[in-house]
């Protein structure tokens, strides 16, 4: 998505104006170029979809005062300031005033190349929650709440769209908590059927006695107890929807009536003989390989082929946590406006912990994470102190450390980038990489 963004660069030097733009084209990205700040406010509004990149000293109105006007109009656009050698105060005066990062003169096409990625990264995500905010107010259904910007989750959506028009059935396959029961909703809801009822039945949920008449229905008197006609779930989505969850534990008698319906639509309820027509697409979800079962016997094989016409893959979300930062604040959202709570403010380690877990219970286990981040009660994955229950990682100790020691040389020299390289035995170049790296502002060493 980072490439779809535009770059506005803001630069009144030619020679550096093209210099800029021909490393940001060919690292990929998009750039539209201006010489001042009065033709980039032109271009400028609320949801702009990119990032800006200024000079600090333009003719008329300078960057800072740009800096400014985008704080202003959207406070989450992020502002990359390019800063002369003698401008390190006015660098830390952008960033007090909002500006995201500032990268000194002379730079190499790499270093800017680099802070524009993450600036696009984060204004992607700010833009795509935006997106989700917009979606829950108006109480967006079908493909929408398969949240992810992933090729896997894109690859899943595309699919979805593409056959949710016919009435092919359907078998969604993937981990448990992997969203199986949204892929359904949305299949149902963008198709023809969406008037219809989306009939769900899980299949794993019932004991065998009784799952054949949840399913098939059944007359008065059909077995002790029965003491009126009830109508099953199969006759009940007629013009609509089945949905069968867990379908790899169906016994097998009902796996034969059920591959009766899917080839002929016709069922009979248990204690009658009458044939019933039933119009109905069919979308089963499992967890397990139908195939490996149906060689080992304890699924049937005719209906492993009739209902995976189309096959739907979830990824477990360990195999796609580039998702997990847009959807925890989906989820958060979701919390935050169930509880009728504010939306909490999660740090740079819980974030970690976060990104670092495997997710056995894939998106469940996450949406019960920010359900218990927003009620104020994190432990779990996050630990009781909000860092990962085991204990920081080697690296994450690492970079704690490092970046303790510069926020005090920097408290101890007044946040004289200089001096305070000095003391580090380190160029001043490289300590200024390492304010952007751990969010420090050279002012006292603060965040």
């Amino acid at each position: 998505m980072t490439t779809e963004l535009t770059i506005l660069l803001v630069e009144d030097d030619l020679p550096m104006q093209l210099g800029c733009q021909q490393a940001l084209q060919l690292a990929g990205l998009r750039v539209q170029a201006v010489d001042r700040v009065e033709a980039a406010l032109k271009l400028l509004a609320p949801g702009f979809a990119g990032v800006v990149v200024t000079d600090m000293r333009l003719p008329g109105a300078d960057g800072l005062s740009l800096v400014r006007a985008c704080r202003d109009m959207e406070p989450e656009l992020p502002v990359i300031m390019i800063t002369g050698h003698g401008d390190v105060s006015l660098a830390v005066e952008a960033m007090r005033s909002g500006a995201y990062d500032f990268i000194p003169k002379p730079f190499s096409p790499e270093t800017l190349v680099e802070v524009v990625r993450r600036a696009l990264d984060k204004r992607a995500l700010t833009l795509e929650v935006a997106a989700l905010k917009q979606a829950l107010a108006r109480q967006a259904g079908g493909a929408t709440r398969l949240v992810g910007r992933s090729p896997q989750m894109r690859a899943v959506r595309a699919l979805i769209e593409r056959v949710a028009g016919s009435d092919v059935d359907v078998l969604v396959r993937g981990e448990t908590g992997t969203g199986k029961e949204l892929v359904a909703q949305a299949l149902h809801e963008l198709s023809g059927r969406a008037k219809g009822p989306l009939v769900a039945l899980n299949c794993g949920g019932l004991p065998d006695t009784l799952l054949d008449s949840e399913l098939f229905g059944h007359e008065p008197g059909a077995f002790t107890g029965a003491a009126k006609r009830r109508i099953g779930k199969i006759e009940h989505a007629h013009k609509g929807t089945l949905f069968l969850d867990e379908v790899e534990s169906m016994p097998m008698p009902v796996q034969v009536k059920l591959l009766r319906v899917l080839q002929d639509r016709v069922i009979e309820r248990l204690g009658s003989n009458e044939r019933v027509q039933v119009d109905c697409r069919v979308i089963a979800a499992t967890k397990d390989d139908l195939l490996a079962r149906s060689r080992d016997g304890s699924f049937r094989a005719d209906l492993v082929y009739r209902l995976n016409v189309v096959t739907i893959e979830l990824p477990p979300l360990r195999e796609r946590r580039e998702d997990i930062p847009l959807l925890l604040e989906h989820f958060l959202l979701l919390a935050a406006s169930r509880y009728g709570l504010p939306m909490p403010e999660l740090g740079e380690a819980q974030r970690r912990a976060l990104l670092a877990h495997d997710w056995p219970g894939n998106v469940r286990e996450l949406r019960n994470v920010a359900d218990s981040l927003v009620l104020g009660v994190p432990g779990g994955v996050l630990g009781d102190a909000g860092a990962p229950a085991d204990g920081p990682t080697l690296a994450q100790a690492v970079e704690d450390f490092e970046r303790g020691l510069i926020r005090e040389a920097l408290r101890r020299h007044g946040g004289h980038l200089g001096r305070s390289a000095q003391a580090l035995k380190v160029p001043k170049t490289t300590l200024a990489d390492k304010l952007r790296k751990y969010g420090l502002n050279a002012q006292a060493g603060s965040d």
